[in-house]
C-alpha cells in the first residue's frame, strides 16, 4: 500500500510564521549586538517608560527567593521583540476608537487638545487647599525673604500658568463647573498681603491671549509652548533687574520661525502616547531664534532657581548659562542642574544647603499652578528651620540622612525604580512616596 503524501496548507504555514515570527525577530535583533556585554540590542523604542537594561544576575539567593524568576520575567516582557510595535498598536486601538490616551494622568480634551488632569482640577479650584496652610507657608516664606535681605539677597516667588486654566475652552465639558476660588487666588492673596516678592505670569498669559500673534501652549504639549517659554524668560530677566537694581544680559530674537510641526518641548506628551501613526497638529507654532547679549560684565547675578518641569524649557534655552550667572536649577528641590561633580547625579540633600543658597544674588521659587499644592516642594519648611533653628534642622538631616541615601539609589536603578513606579500606580501615591517606601524596605524599617 502506497505511504500516503502529507501536505501543508497555506493556513497552517502563515500560522506557524506569525506564531514563530517573535521568536525569529528576536534571533535576528541578537545577531546585530554590538558585543557579548551589549544589552540594549532589543530596547523597545517607546518614550516614558522606565525599563532596565540589565539581565537579572543569577544567584543561589536569588533563585531560592523567587527574585532571579520575577525579575527575569519582568525583563523578558520589557525585551520582547515586538514590545514596541504592540504597545503602539494598543495605543493607537484606544486612541482612535476610544478618545483615551495611555500615559497616565493625562486626557484628551476638545479638538485633541492634550491635559493633564490635575491641571485642570487646579483650573477649577477641585485641588483647593486649606487656606490656614497656604498662609503658614507663606509667612514662612516672609521670614526667609527678610533673613536673606540682610544678607543682599533676594527672594523671588514666581506663580507660572497651567495648560488647563489658559486653554479652558479646549476642556472636556464633565470637568468643567463655576469657580468659586483656585489656589493661585489663595497665593496671590497673601503673597500680596505679606509683602513678598513676585511675579504672577499665570495673569499675565491670560491677559495675553486675546493678542498674542502665537499660541502660548501647544496642543499635543503639556507645558507652555517655546515662544511662551521665550516671553516668560524676558519678563523674568527684566524683574530680576528691576528687584536687584542690577544688570543682566538682555534676551532677544532677530526673527521667528513658523511652522506646523512641533520642535523642543511642544509635543513632549505626544511622543509618551507612543502611537503608530500621530494624529495631525492643525496649528502653527513660533520658535523665535534667541539672542543673547554678550556683555561678560553683565553675567553677574547667580540665580538658583527652586522649579517644576516648568523651567527645562529655559535651561534648554541656556537662560542660566547666559542671563544667570551659571545658576543652578533644583529641579523640585531634588535634581541639581548641571552636577556640580562631573560624572554624578547629585541632589540637593548632598550639598551645603546654607552655603549654596549664599552663593546666589537670588533664590527664585517657580511654580505652575498644577503644582502650587506642593509649592517648592520642601524648600521654603527646610529654609525656614535653617535659618530660625539651625540645630534642630541639622538633628533631623543626620536622623533622614540614611532614608535620602536609599531613596536615591532607588531613583538611580531602574529595577528598583520600576517596582517604585508600579507600586505608585497600584496604590494610588505619589512616586515619591513609592520611592521613600522602598528605601524604607530597604533599611529594614
Amino acid at each position: 500500500m502506497a505511504a500516503k503524501k502529507r501536505t501543508y496548507s497555506l493556513h497552517t504555514l502563515l500560522t506557524l510564521l506569525v506564531i514563530m515570527w517573535p521568536l525569529l525577530l528576536t534571533y535576528i535583533k541578537y545577531s546585530k549586538k554590538e558585543s557579548v556585554e551589549d544589552t540594549t540590542y532589543n530596547k523597545p523604542d517607546l518614550t516614558g517608560l522606565v525599563i532596565s537594561d540589565e539581565k537579572p544576575g543569577l544567584s543561589r539567593g536569588s533563585w531560592f527567593s523567587g527574585a532571579y524568576q520575577r525579575e527575569s520575567d519582568d525583563y523578558d516582557n520589557d525585551h520582547w521583540a515586538l514590545k514596541s510595535w504592540m504597545v503602539r498598536a494598543n495605543n493607537q486601538l484606544y486612541y482612535d476608537w476610544f478618545k483615551q490616551i495611555r500615559v497616565n494622568g493625562f486626557v484628551i480634551g476638545k479638538e485633541d487638545y492634550i491635559f493633564s488632569e490635575s491641571y485642570i482640577f487646579s483650573a477649577f479650584g477641585d485641588d483647593l487647599m486649606k487656606e490656614e496652610k497656604v498662609r503658614t507657608l507663606l509667612e514662612k516664606a516672609k521670614v526667609i525673604q527678610d533673613t536673606l535681605d540682610k544678607k543682599g539677597i533676594k527672594l523671588l516667588l514666581v506663580y507660572a500658568p497651567g495648560k488647563g486654566e489658559y486653554c479652558k475652552e479646549f476642556v472636556q465639558d464633565k470637568y468643567v463647573h463655576p469657580v468659586n476660588q483656585t489656589n493661585h487666588d489663595l497665593y496671590i492673596k497673601y503673597t500680596k498681603q505679606l509683602g513678598l516678592n513676585h511675579l504672577d505670569i499665570y495673569d499675565w498669559f491670560n491677559k495675553l491671549k486675546s493678542g498674542t500673534p502665537y499660541p502660548l501652549f501647544p496642543k499635543f504639549g503639556h507645558h507652555w509652548s517655546y515662544y511662551g517659554a521665550c516671553l516668560a524668560s524676558d519678563t523674568i530677566i527684566k524683574h530680576i533687574e528691576e528687584l536687584t537694581g542690577r544688570d543682566l544680559p538682555a534676551l532677544g530674537w532677530n526673527n521667528v520661525d513658523v511652522v506646523d510641526s512641533s520642535r523642543s518641548r511642544d509635543a513632549d506628551v505626544l511622543k509618551s502616547m507612543n502611537l503608530l501613526t500621530p494624529p495631525s497638529q492643525n496649528m502653527k507654532l513660533a520658535y523665535p531664534n534667541l539672542l543673547f547679549e554678550t556683555d561678560s560684565t553683565k553675567n553677574t547675578t547667580r540665580v538658583l532657581t527652586v522649579s517644576d518641569s516648568y523651567w527645562y524649557d529655559q535651561v534648554y534655552m541656556g537662560i542660566p548659562a547666559n542671563c544667570f550667572a551659571g545658576g543652578q536649577f533644583w529641579y523640585y528641590y531634588n535634581k541639581v542642574i548641571p552636577s556640580p561633580r562631573q560624572g554624578e547625579k547629585v541632589e540637593v540633600w548632598q550639598l551645603d544647603l546654607k552655603k549654596e543658597i549664599e552663593s546666589n544674588k537670588v533664590i527664585m521659587l517657580l511654580y505652575s499652578d498644577g503644582n502650587l499644592p506642593t509649592f517648592g516642594n520642601a524648600f521654603i519648611p527646610d529654609v525656614y528651620e535653617l535659618y530660625t533653628s539651625p540645630k534642630t534642622y541639622n538633628e533631623r538631616y543626620n536622623r533622614n540622612l540614611q532614608l535620602l541615601t536609599y531613596a536615591k539609589q532607588v531613583r538611580e536603578s531602574p529595577v528598583l525604580l520600576k517596582k517604585a513606579t508600579v507600586a505608585s500606580s497600584e496604590q494610588g501615591i505619589s512616586l515619591d512616596s513609592a520611592i521613600k517606601a522602598e528605601a524604607s524596605n530597604m533599611m529594614g524599617r
